[in-house]
């Protein structure tokens, strides 16, 4: 039997149960930090021989060179010529909806002119290369590639290169099929911290990039923590998370599955319900002991359910929308009558799914927004991977003569207060003498 936590906010131990619920210790593992932190320094230092020797180690595949290990651009082509149509015509629909919704997210450049010509402005240039990490092996994430390739190839990135580890030289056909279709640049078959490490500092074979995105195991997230600083990443995701406001008039079934979708991911992954019908809850608690034995991952699912799930009743709509911000979950169901009106009151969540009929699982693939999202709480005060984030601005600033007068004695007068005589000269000397 499922042993599912149960809270109620009219409990008097309730904050510090919902506390204990929300806490989550993602303390680094030390073995694993100085693993990776062995591994960049050995490909900083020795390159395309390093990155040979753990792909020969840890992935099982030799290689005479690292040139050996990049994929022809035929061989992406090929693998998305050699898919089932229904699969084809699936991945090509979900490319185009994702692309459509990220075009609207382009920034723009722009400048505006001051009465005394003075022009001000932003320039905005894409990134001019940058590394997506997608695992490999048998498992199979065409939706990962989808949702970090297209935004940086709407964004104007004139370069994606792009590592997947293939252990024993498993390839996935379905990967490949979708770089193909995101128009993915370079693919090595590679993966782990040497291949964040490759993309990073650059070897005689893998060019340096300008940012790293995608998701990848601990040693992955370790190696982009560490990286950080030479070279921009998208962020360092936690586990993943639902959170689901449900005023009791949904399928149970519904609402017990949509949970299981996060559950299946990994043991740590959480899955809340916030409801104000107590007999809705337990209705639902019904199905999610019915379905779970349907379920491929149910070991999985009851892991991640019995050590963070939870099933929490609520006064009134009102109340689940505080407790929402609290947490800022990384996705948010409101199955509800009038979302609409309700989502005007969420400030913290990484992505909001609207009405009865609006599963997070349309998120992952094919809705259109993207699904890499803040985790953790993060929500609070970080956003979705986008266009913008594969784009730069830089600042225009063009003095006029009549302000190089007004603004330069204003930044003389303030840089002898700070001490600096040659900021304040260099103003000066721009002030016209009449």
């Amino acid at each position: 039997m499922l042993k599912l936590r149960r809270l109620a906010t009219a409990d008097a131990d309730f904050e510090a149960r919902f506390s204990q619920l929300l806490a989550f210790e993602g303390a680094q593992d030390a073995a694993i930090e100085a693993s990776v932190a062995r591994i960049l320094e050995d490909v900083k230092r020795r390159g395309d021989a390093a990155v040979l020797d753990y792909t020969r180690q840890f992935d099982r595949l030799d290689a005479p060179s690292v040139a050996a290990l990049e994929l022809p651009k035929v061989r992406l082509t090929q693998a998305l010529a050699g898919l089932d149509p229904d699969v084809h015509d699936a991945l090509v629909v979900a490319a185009d909806r994702v692309r459509a919704y990220h075009e609207r997210q382009v920034l723009q450049s722009w400048t505006y002119t001051e009465p005394d010509g003075t022009v001000l402005g932003q320039q905005v240039t894409p990134l001019d290369r940058v590394g997506l990490y997608v695992p490999g092996g048998k498992a199979a994430y065409p939706s990962s590639v989808l949702m970090n390739a297209i935004p940086a190839k709407v964004a104007g990135v004139a370069e994606l290169v792009m590592v997947v580890p293939t252990p024993g030289g498993v390839v996935n056909d379905l990967v490949l099929a979708a770089a193909a279709v995101c128009g993915v640049n370079r693919v090595f078959t590679i993966g782990g911290a040497q291949a964040v490490g490759a993309l990073a500092y650059g070897t005689a074979t893998i060019p340096q990039v300008d940012k790293i995105v995608g998701p990848g195991n601990a040693y992955v997230a370790a190696a982009k923590r560490r990286v950080f600083g030479v070279v921009g990443i998208d962020m360092v995701a936690g586990p993943s998370e639902i959170l689901v406001i449900c005023d009791g008039k949904t399928e149970p079934d519904w609402i017990a599955m949509d949970l299981f979708s996060q559950a299946e991911h990994d043991e740590l992954a959480q899955s809340i319900l916030l409801c104000p019908d107590a007999e809705f809850i337990d209705r639902v608690a019904v199905s999610m002991e019915r379905l779970l034995e349907q379920m491929p991952r149910r070991k999985v699912i009851t892991a991640s359910l019995e050590g963070r799930g939870a099933l929490i009743h609520v006064r009134d709509l009102e109340e689940a929308v505080a407790l929402a911000n609290r947490i800022a979950p990384e996705h948010l169901e409101l199955s509800v009558a009038e979302p609409e009106f309700w989502a005007k009151k969420i400030r913290h969540a990484g992505a909001i799914f609207m009405g009865r009929n609006t599963c997070e699982a349309l998120g992952d693939y094919c809705a259109g927004p993207n699904h890499v999202l803040p985790t953790s709480r993060t929500a609070r005060f970080s956003s979705p991977l986008g266009v913008y984030d594969f784009q730069k601005r830089s600042s225009l600033i063009q003095v006029s003569p009549e302000g190089a007068h007004s603004l330069g004695r204003i930044a003389a007068t303030l840089a002898y207060g700070e001490g600096l005589e040659a900021h304040a000269k260099s103003a000066e000397y721009r002030i016209p003498h009449r």
